[in-house]
């Protein structure tokens, strides 16, 4: 079945991400592979390293199947790809396989340029995923975050958004998400300054990463500079409450799955998995279950249940960063 190579089809043979913004570079694997699923729901993910692609593999991996079943062939920096290698690629370029979409994800610049050439001369579709340096670029980013959700943010408020979190295009992504999520009627900047004013590393994401990596004296630094700035008691505890359900979901989840069928099921997206399965390694289940239980008690405490929010954010930090290192 011949199939459209149009610049807007994430179902063309060979699909070229090009850059170093990492956030980009997955969402456009994410986009492909939402593509293909939706096409046959059956589809195989392979999600490959340069060194796990060694010549002949490419070839193994897209020779016809009796079943002719739909195939993701997924690329990572691809301009580290052996030179033999590449010549493989460069061969399936010429006659990519039907029911298979190979996904080249590179850096861009002079390093594996000739694949890059190569790829654009077939016609492959392309993605671009620049590393976003310039505050305008992330402000253009905001919008678009919030447009895609379907609401509406005022200028200030990105602009605010942006000031606060910082050069994080996945922390951006992660505020303008929360935001929609929690937030009626149009996002403003006093939303987002009671949310989130103050020093971009003093986040309620901070806070929490820290915790769960066992990091207690950082995590109570950037929880005290949270409080101080105005970051409302209630995101904490919710970014807190995220972080230790997103340690039991992995920790819970098959081993040796996938990364991509592990982001479907268990709703995270796949730079996120890769994020908690380095801060999961000194996890153990009775230590997610206290945890949990010291969220359970902080977030009591600070929506009327104490005298101090503050102090009841201070123990659950503790007991969350001492539960991080049960194992």
């Amino acid at each position: 079945m011949a199939r459209k190579t149009a610049q807007d089809d994430p179902l063309a043979p060979v699909t070229i991400a090009v850059g170093q913004e990492d956030l980009l570079l997955d969402r456009a694997v994410q986009q492909v592979v939402a593509a293909a699923r939706a096409a046959d729901a059956d589809t195989d993910v392979r999600d490959l390293t340069p060194e796990q692609l060694q010549p002949g593999t490419l070839a193994e991996l897209t020779s016809p199947s009796l079943f002719a079943e739909r195939k993701v062939v997924v690329v990572r920096a691809a301009q580290d790809l052996s030179a033999d290698t590449i010549k493989d690629v460069k061969a399936y370029l010429g006659s990519p396989a039907e029911e298979i979409t190979l996904v080249l994800l590179h850096a861009g610049g002079a390093k594996g340029k000739g694949l890059l050439d190569a790829a654009r001369k077939a016609g492959a579709r392309e993605v671009a995923c620049p590393k976003m340096t310039k505050p305008a670029d992330r402000l253009a980013f905001v919008r678009g975050e919030f447009r895609a959700t379907g609401r509406s943010a005022t200028p200030e408020a990105c602009q605010s958004l942006v000031d606060a979190i910082g050069s994080d295009l996945r922390e951006l992504a992660s505020a303008c998400s929360q935001l929609a999520a929690d937030v009626e009627g149009t996002i403003d900047e006093a939303v987002v300054a009671r949310y989130y004013t103050g020093r971009a590393e003093a986040s309620s994401f901070t806070v929490a990463d820290r915790a769960v990596e066992g990091r207690a004296a950082e995590a109570l630094e950037a929880l005290r500079w949270a409080i101080a700035t105005g970051v409302a008691p209630v995101m904490i505890t919710s970014a807190l409450a995220q972080g230790v359900r997103a340690i039991g979901k992995l920790a819970s989840a098959p081993r040796g799955a996938r990364p991509g069928d592990l982001a479907r099921d268990l709703g995270m997206p796949p730079w996120k998995i890769d994020r908690v399965r380095q801060q999961m390694r000194g996890w153990s289940a009775d230590g997610v279950a206290t945890a949990l239980r010291a969220v359970a008690a902080a977030d009591a405490g600070v929506k009327g249940g104490g005298d101090d929010p503050g102090y009841a954010l201070e123990k659950a930090v503790v007991a969350i960063a001492r539960a991080a290192r049960s194992r």
